[in-house]
């Protein structure tokens, strides 16, 4: 995996060092709701996307899938708004306390993206939708881009 050059002011930021990046230079991040302390999403974040974070105010990740960095609502308008960052007792985990707007932060259209509930007793229990679908997600991305 290959993590984009990080910018001059990014390498001159300190406060990044504390972060235990792993050996892709990534870390995880929690995005938990503000007001319900619901658990949204998790994510990952380089140097540059916790960067940019902080200077924006609104959550910017690391896309693994497509190798770049991901402005949280882009595309679909569930930006995150960061009221508060914070990093585990081990300092290799982020948790991002937001604002998330349109209630939606999965691009299935849902509030969360821990929607599947495991059901029953193992060996025979399943996963089961355990939150509705808010707005379909086909539309979400079709009317961002009109």
């Amino acid at each position: 995996m290959s993590i984009p050059t990080t910018t001059p002011s990014v390498a001159k930021a300190k406060w990044l060092n504390r972060v235990k990046w792993d050996e892709h230079g990534l870390v995880p991040v929690i995005a938990q709701e503000a007001g319900s302390n619901d658990v949204l999403m998790f994510a990952w974040m380089n140097r540059d996307a916790l960067y940019k974070t902080v200077e924006l105010g609104e959550a910017v990740y690391w896309s693994r899938s497509r190798k770049k960095l991901w402005h949280k609502g882009e595309e679909s308008g569930h930006v995150q708004k960061v009221l508060e960052i914070r990093l585990d007792c081990d300092e290799d985990v982020v948790l991002l306390k937001v604002e998330q707007a349109g209630g939606i932060a999965c691009h299935t259209g849902r509030h969360s993206c821990f929607f599947h509930k495991f059901d029953g007793d193992a060996p025979n229990g399943d996963w089961q939708d355990a939150e509705p679908v808010l707005k379909d997600p086909g539309t979400i991305y079709t009317e961002k881009k009109k």
